[in-house]
C-alpha cells in the first residue's frame, strides 16, 4: 500500500507543470501571533496551522523525487533501500535525495525563479558559444579559475582522442575553453533542463539521455562544468526539461 500510494503521488507531482499547492478553503494570510505567557489556545492553534503552511511550500521546492525521499524516511522512517526501490534510484541516491532535500527544508536556499532565469542565460549563452565556435563568447561567461570534469563515459562518447574509461579534470577557463568547444561544436538533440533543481544541457539523440552537462554558478558566470556520461550516473538525476 505504501509502495502504490508513494508511486501515485510521484506520478502527480512529476504531473504538474503551474499549479502549485494551495491550503483548502480561504486564503491563509501571514498570521501576527506572539508566542509566550498569556497565548491563547485560538493564537497557538493560527501559528501551528501558519508552519503547516510554510512546510507545504518549502516542500514544493523541491523535485519530486526529493520531496518523496524526505517524506518518506524523515517522517515516516522508511529505511532508504525501500525507497529506492519506489524512486526507481539505489538506495545510496534515495539517500542523497533525503538529504539534499533535508538542508533545503532546513534552510538552505533554493534557487528563485529569477535566479534560474538568470542561470537559463548563462547557460544557453555558453551553448551559443560552443556551437559557434566563439572562444571569446565563451570565455566571457566563464570564471577564470571555472574547472571542468569529464567523466570517461563522456570523453568516450565524445571521440576524444585521449578517452580512456577515467575522469578528467582540468583547471582554468583559458586551459580547457578550446577543448570544450572542439568536443561539442556541432552537437544537435542538445536542449536546457533542470538538472537536480539546477538549469544545465542535455543531449538526448532520438530521445535517448546520452549525456548532462551540470552547472555551478557564481556572480553570474559558471565556476564548475561536470560532464557526466556514465549511464548509472545518469539514472541518479532527477531532469525535467525546460
Amino acid at each position: 500500500m505504501t509502495t502504490v500510494v508513494s508511486r501515485v503521488c510521484l506520478d502527480m507531482l512529476r504531473s504538474r507543470k503551474s499549479r502549485r499547492e494551495e491550503p483548502i478553503g480561504a486564503q491563509v494570510t501571514e498570521p501576527s501571533v506572539v508566542r509566550g505567557e498569556g497565548a491563547d489556545p485560538e493564537g497557538e492553534a493560527v501559528l501551528a496551522d501558519s508552519v503547516g503552511v510554510a512546510l507545504l511550500v518549502v516542500l514544493d521546492m523541491l523535485t519530486p523525487a526529493e520531496r518523496l525521499a524526505f517524506v518518506l524516511h524523515d517522517l515516516f522512517g522508511m529505511p532508504f533501500d525501500e525507497i529506492g526501490s519506489i524512486v526507481g534510484r539505489s538506495p545510496a541516491a534515495a539517500k542523497q535525495l533525503a538529504s539534499r532535500a533535508r538542508r533545503r527544508v532546513r534552510g538552505s536556499p533554493a534557487p528563485s525563479d529569477a535566479g534560474r532565469a538568470r542561470q537559463r542565460e548563462v547557460v544557453e549563452a555558453f551553448l551559443r558559444a560552443v556551437r559557434a565556435g566563439d572562444l571569446e563568447g565563451l570565455l566571457a561567461v566563464l570564471d577564470p579559475d571555472a574547472v571542468v570534469r569529464i567523466d570517461g563515459a563522456a570523453r568516450i562518447a565524445a571521440g576524444a582522442a585521449d578517452a580512456a574509461d577515467t575522469a578528467r579534470e582540468l583547471r582554468g577557463a583559458s586551459t580547457w575553453a578550446k577543448q570544450m568547444i572542439a568536443l561539442s561544436r556541432g552537437l544537435r538533440f542538445v536542449q536546457p533542463a533542470l538538472i537536480n533543481g539546477s538549469v544545465g544541457l542535455i543531449l538526448a539523440p532520438r530521445g535517448k539521455l546520452s549525456r548532462v552537462l551540470t552547472f555551478t554558478f557564481a556572480n553570474a558566470k559558471v565556476t564548475r562544468v561536470e560532464v557526466i556520461g556514465d549511464p548509472a550516473r545518469l539514472r541518479e538525476l532527477d531532469i525535467a526539461v525546460l
